[in-house]
């Protein structure tokens, strides 16, 4: 990755007295493609809003290419947004929408015939020139949206939740698109969603917001696999959150028995948050697992086996390409390095607080 195009620094933003994001340092690289994923109401459509200039920062400073666009008006700055409702004009054909940002800057109508064929041929809608939006559907509208972003020539492209109207398929076939269109077209996009999956799929780096803080930036894999505290573990996938002990480095007490993990440094006999992916979960004959229950619920998803098995008092979720029916008597063991040991907060508020970059 090359270096930065924009950089947040120290931004705050308040709502009416409410505290919406907090003292936050962000920078984007060129090409990159940074999502932004969180809950609603934790920050990241103001964060997007604010680099596209609809929203001015109460302190700290936006820099774009090294100069401050902190106070730039949104149609001054090399960025483009597309919304979840497209915002497209319903009177206007759509080459007339397309064509819309051009005719303001007074590019000539050869350029501009020429850009609307290019853009429509990148979002494979050649010959939609003279179509109506309402004729089209969703999937369309959202792939003219974007067209009428590209022919600007953004350096960057900010998308607020842009495929949450779009059905399932339609989605995944809108999230490849998007990998496609920015690997072609060598321009930042952010992406605004708070659907991990999504974010999963398309992005280089996530940026994981809760309450107006950042808790983990990340490669997927990383947020996948490394998540930095038990918000980020239970909001990028499922799950098993359990409260332990640290006997000591590389040993620790999960629900009364001991597992060997590779985590040193949390110190001796100290409690701790242990989490274990369904996938990482191991059955076994009960004898030779390190804890001993029962599968109390299953289900079929396709890929693999959903289970629930209830042992020493926590109902684990277990994913396993194995099937055990629903009452049969099973054992737990867990690799090493499937076990992610976590400090516990030490209040409410610290576990909203970001860690620092």
């Amino acid at each position: 990755m090359s270096n930065k195009l924009i950089d947040l620094r120290n931004i705050t933003k308040s709502f009416d007295g409410t505290l919406v994001i907090d003292d936050m340092n962000l920078y984007i690289r060129e090409n990159e493609f940074l999502t932004l994923l969180g809950p609603s109401g934790c920050g990241k459509t103001t964060t997007l809003r604010m680099i596209g200039g609809f929203e001015k920062p109460d302190s700290g400073q936006i820099i774009f290419e090294g100069t401050d666009i902190t106070d730039l008006a949104p149609n001054k700055r090399q960025v483009n947004t597309v919304f979840q409702k497209y915002a497209l004009f319903p009177h206007m054909s759509i080459a007339e929408n397309i064509a819309f940002g051009l005719k303001i800057k007074g590019k000539s109508k050869a350029y501009i015939d020429d850009k609307i064929k290019y853009a429509l041929k990148l979002v494979n809608l050649d010959g939609y020139e003279k179509r109506k939006p309402d004729s089209l559907s969703g999937g369309q509208q959202q792939r003219i949206a974007i067209a009428r972003a590209i022919v600007n020539e953004p350096k960057v492209l900010l998308l607020d939740e842009p495929l949450g109207a779009l059905d399932l398929k339609l989605r995944q076939d809108m999230q490849y698109e998007l990998i496609r269109l920015k690997n072609e077209l060598g321009i930042t996009f952010v992406y605004v969603t708070h659907d991990q999956e999504e974010a999963l799929t398309m992005s280089d780096t996530i940026v994981v917001m809760n309450q107006g803080y950042i808790q983990q930036i990340g490669t997927p894999e990383m947020i996948y696999n490394e998540p930095e505290n038990a918000f980020v573990a239970d909001f990028i996938g499922d799950s098993n959150i359990i409260d332990s002990i640290m006997i000591k480095d590389e040993l620790v007490e999960i629900l009364g028995a001991r597992f060997a993990c590779v985590d040193t440094g949390f110190g001796n006999m100290k409690p701790v948050d242990v989490v274990i992916r369904p996938e990482d979960v191991n059955l076994t004959s009960p004898d030779e697992g390190t804890i001993q229950g029962e599968v109390t619920h299953l289900i079929f998803k396709g890929v693999h086996y959903e289970m629930e098995v209830t042992a020493n008092g926590f109902e684990w979720l277990v994913h396993s390409t194995r099937m055990f029916p629903v009452g049969t008597k099973v054992g737990i063991s867990v690799d090493p390095f499937n076990i992610q040991i976590m400090h516990k907060p030490a209040s409410e508020d610290e576990e909203a607080v970001a860690i620092d970059e």
